[in-house]
């Protein structure tokens, strides 16, 4: 074999082997993403996320606070013109994706998200520095949210903004967030959670599907009756600023058990969970700490 003819083999087979590499990464962004995949992104989401400067995760709190108010102006308005029939909930709850909506696609910060995205760090680096960071992110995203929440509904209350027969379905929905014992609230709670940060996790490569995805999951919280503590404080503070129940039985009998069951579920149905499942393939290929 001449020079010539082994010059022009070696350029054959690496032509052929950049053929290969392609036809790999090809099939690789067809083919659906291993659960690593997914845990190193939401990671690299988490770390941002903790290294946001407070007033910005302030800001972003409130917007999704009154943000949230969506969810139940559109299941009111639902609820006021739709005929009074048994199958009117399983349309009306379709708005209650509408606060989610608004807030996940705007990128704002919601409390129940953050049970998936800043824990993923925190379990991959449990420092008392990143505890503390945690901690700082919960307590602003969270007062924050309600302050949101608070303000919509006192002027939803308080204003002619909304007729008298919408009124009386908000009202309505806050009566029937409040029904519930502190266990089945808390209970509920944990439902609510579970599935908002499932969604979480499902979100980084839904592309597409992203609108489908919130709205089928935030369809299911609100046909399910589960108990979600921005959505639902909307809806018992518009009530209580009605003075149609205490705010003394608003924060008791639905915020503190709704709080204690979102971070049960998203904490320890999700995250941990999920973290469990990619530390138990160590030997594999351990997502890079960032």
């Amino acid at each position: 074999m001449t020079q010539q003819e082994q010059k022009l083999k070696r350029e054959q087979k690496k032509q052929q082997k950049a053929e290969e590499v392609a036809e790999e990464q090809e099939a690789g962004e067809l083919s659906a993403p291993t659960g690593k995949v997914i845990y190193r992104t939401i990671l690299t989401e988490g770390e941002k996320e903790l290294m946001r400067p407070t007033a910005a995760l302030f800001w972003s709190g409130i917007a999704a606070g009154l943000s949230m108010g969506f969810s139940m102006i559109m299941e009111g308005l639902l609820n006021t013109y739709l005929p009074d029939a048994p199958w009117r909930p399983l349309v009306a709850n379709f708005g209650y994706s509408a606060g989610f909506l608004v807030v996940i696609l705007g990128r704002q910060q919601l409390f129940t998200e953050n049970t998936l995205t800043p824990i993923l760090p925190l379990l991959q680096h449990p420092t008392l520095n990143t505890f503390r960071n945690v901690l700082r992110l919960w307590g602003v995203v969270l007062v924050a949210n309600l302050l949101g929440a608070l303000a919509l509904a006192l002027v939803i209350a308080n204003t002619p903004a909304f007729d008298s027969p919408v009124q009386a379905a908000f009202a309505e929905l806050g009566h029937h967030a409040m029904s519930h014992d502190f266990g089945t609230t808390m209970l509920r709670g944990i439902f609510a959670g579970w599935l908002i940060a499932l969604m979480v996790w499902l979100l980084p490569f839904a592309e597409s599907a992203r609108v489908w995805v919130i709205i089928f999951i935030t369809y299911l919280v609100g046909l399910g009756g589960f108990s979600h503590i921005i959505a639902g404080s909307v809806e018992t503070f518009t009530l209580a600023a009605m003075g149609q129940a205490s705010w003394l039985a608003v924060f008791g009998g639905f915020v503190l058990p709704t709080l204690l069951g979102n971070i049960l579920g998203g904490v320890t149905l999700v995250a941990v969970l999920n973290h469990a499942q990619i530390v138990a393939g160590k030997d594999e290929d351990i997502p890079p700490a960032l």
